[in-house]
């Protein structure tokens, strides 16, 4: 299984990890040759001698730009083309042992989460066509229970009873097995989709819900292992329901799934996959930057650094699943550092982030590319909305221009989003049309300049307007 996750990492160049980051994030192309070159890095040290593999650590990256420019979503591509389990934290979040809050190991216990359920996912989907087929299995026998009453009435509402070449009926077995295989043919072709029939699913409450209250860094775990332990102790629980066929299919068919799948393998996997390809992204790390005085809301913030420390430069993580060496995860820490600046991280955490890459500001021409060219742009994600509707939405060239010099002049005259303000724009100046659009029928609606104009230059000019609307 990894070996399929290693190949998807060899499958891309640095070259070619920069431009499927171009699909989606416009302009930084610093950051993305720095989480290109780190992601290869990966691949590449897979295939070193086994004795050098392990004294190759990760170059973790520290990205600084303000908010709005792609930190995170330059991580979160990263990790989709990895395929590898990817967690996204605030530092703000944590605070240090012994302060009420999630400590920062939480974080690795997320990650290992994270890449259980991934892995089981593939697992799942790897044994689906041999759980389908048992699953169907199931679901003849509740269609067909066992009787030779009900098989006659099947036989006779197919047709007739069969019989044998001399005139006699068959025995009851192939008569059962006739009836069953036309069943089976009725639920291939969706014909027995009306019908409605009762499950017994495995319950999968457990005997400890009030368990699931606490969320407190540490309670969480000891809850989780204290139920897998005691849960042994009880018969597992039936819950009886009643659902269409189709329903009942998919029901089975996961139940049975869960069946097939070797969750010792799974776990190995998940763990191993956690350890050599976990990606943890710390954003808002300027937040806990800064040398206190020991007093105030704030008096955990050293404290989180230092508590980061370990974590960042390899320690072994007990999660529930099994102890987890942190020591090749990649880290890549971000932050706007408005106020603080990284050289006001305690020096020992500025060392684990050897690489630094500054993201610059958004201006109007990336605000015009922002809205047209990525695969997921926001004008491709307002047409396709507004075909729900039956509307056609068409943009003219000039409305975009004039849209990407609001936000560009916005964020000049209040705080800067970066992108994040096209988000406000667009939907200010949508929202007539979003509100009548069920009334409006199919037609064909253009966003003029003069839309654009209409829409949101009072908002503009009134200063107070624009600073609690844009």
């Amino acid at each position: 299984m990894f070996d399929e996750q290693e190949s998807a990492q060899s499958a891309f160049t640095p070259r070619e990890i920069v431009s499927e980051l171009d699909r989606y994030i416009i302009g930084q192309d610093e950051a993305k040759r720095a989480v290109a070159i780190a992601l290869r890095n990966r691949w590449r040290r897979q295939r070193v001698p086994e004795d050098l593999r392990d004294e190759i650590a990760p170059k973790n990256i520290i990205m600084i730009g303000p908010t709005g420019v792609g930190k995170t979503e330059i991580a979160r591509r990263l990790a989709r083309l990895a395929q590898a389990p990817f967690l996204k934290v605030e530092a703000s979040k944590y605070t240090e042992v012994g302060y009420v809050g999630r400590d920062v190991e939480s974080m690795v216990r997320d990650l290992v989460e994270i890449s259980f359920r991934l892995v089981r996912e593939e697992e799942t989907q790897r044994v689906r066509i041999k759980a389908q087929e048992l699953a169907e299995e199931r679901l003849l026998d509740l269609l067909l229970p066992p009787g030779r009453s009900f098989e006659d009435r099947a036989e006779a509402q197919a047709g007739s009873l069969s019989t044998t070449l001399d005139g006699e009926h068959e025995d009851e077995p192939a008569s059962a097995q006739r009836t069953r295989e036309k069943f089976r043919q009725m639920l291939r072709e969706a014909k027995l989709d009306e019908r409605r029939v009762e499950l017994d699913l495995t319950d999968r409450g457990g005997f400890f819900p009030m368990m699931q209250v606490f969320s407190t860094s540490g309670v969480e775990e000891m809850n989780m292992n204290l139920q897998d332990m005691l849960g042994n102790l009880f018969p597992k629980r039936t819950k009886r329901r009643r659902v269409s066929v189709p329903e009942a299919l998919e029901l089975l068919t996961a139940e049975e799934a869960q069946k097939l799948i070797d969750n010792e393998r799974v776990t190995r996997e998940a763990l191993h996959r956690a350890e050599q390809s976990g990606i943890i992204i710390i954003d808002e790390i300027d937040k806990v930057a800064g040398r206190e005085a020991g007093k105030g809301p704030d008096v955990s913030r050293e404290g989180v650094q230092r508590d980061l420390l370990p974590i960042v430069e390899g320690s072994t993580v007990a999660t529930k699943y099994g102890m987890v060496n942190t020591q090749h995860i990649l880290f890549i820490a971000s932050g706007a550092f408005s106020v603080a600046k990284p050289s006001d991280l305690i020096p020992e955490l500025q060392g684990r982030f050897p690489i630094r890459v500054e993201l610059g500001s958004l201006g109007r021409d990336d605000f015009v590319r922002i809205l047209t060219e990525p695969r997921n742009s926001l004008i491709k994600q307002y047409v396709a909305l507004m075909a729900t509707e039956g509307i056609e939405l068409v943009f003219e060239d000039a409305a975009l221009q004039r849209v990407a010099d609001i936000a560009a002049e916005v964020n000049s005259r209040t705080e800067n989003i970066g992108a994040r303000r096209l988000h406000t724009v667009m939907e200010k100046l949508l929202e007539d049309l979003s509100f009548r659009a069920p009334e409006l029928g199919s037609q064909r609606v253009v966003i003029d300049e003069a839309e654009v104009v209409r829409a949101l230059a009072d908002i503009v000019e009134d200063l107070d307007l624009s600073r609690y609307i844009l």
